[in-house]
């Protein structure tokens, strides 16, 4: 009479006992949480880009570059990067680490960050002259050609220098937005 009973629960035992000693396939592996760790690198490098009509449009140089693939970013020690717009107009960005995005879209500059346009002429033919942005923190838009910090910044325009507590920039429209404590040095134009 107990002996359905016992083997019900025998069974049901068994049962128990095979579930929790089966691997798990799939979800499980899946599940493991993503290690941030690179999975490329490279030492002492530059990287080149050309457009179609086989011009310089960007160089990338680092001392070390590693890829992270869980976030998609790129971290560049000693890095310097420079680039042409479409008038074919050098802007140098420097600075102790970088950090761009897996498309090179943005770029964070950090540790002694600098980005240098050079001086050009306009269309016009009226000189531009050499503008520099200096401070720890300096977030460039590639695309869009804009640059931001809410950190300290000094901006440097020919002589002219200013400081700020925060910053934006936007290189296509030629305006800048200057926050917190703002500082100028203006000297006046040279006399023709």
């Amino acid at each position: 009479m107990y002996l359905p009973v016992l083997l019900m629960g025998l069974l049901a035992g068994g049962t128990y006992w095979l579930v929790r000693s089966t691997p798990i396939f799939g979800a499980a592996a899946a599940t493991k949480a993503a290690q941030h760790q690179p999975d490329n690198f490279m030492r002492n490098f530059s990287v080149k880009t050309f457009d179609v009509q086989g011009q310089l449009k960007s160089e990338v140089r680092g001392t070390e570059a590693r890829h992270y693939p869980d976030t998609d970013t790129v971290e560049i020690d000693k890095v310097i990067i420079r680039s042409f717009d479409l008038e074919g107009h050098l802007t140098t960005s420097t600075a102790r680490t970088a950090l761009s995005n897996g498309d090179g879209s943005e770029v964070t500059l950090m540790g002694d960050a600098k980005v240098l346009r050079a001086a050009t002429v306009s269309a016009t033919g009226k000189e531009q002259p050499a503008m520099t942005f200096a401070g720890e923190y300096l977030h460039v838009f590639v695309n869009t050609e804009q640059v931001r910090s809410n950190q300290p910044v000094v901006l440097t325009r020919g002589r002219d220098q200013f400081t700020a507590d925060n910053m934006d920039y936007d290189n296509r429209e030629r305006v800048i937005q200057l926050d917190g404590r703002v500082k100028g040095i203006l000297f006046p134009a040279p006399k023709p």
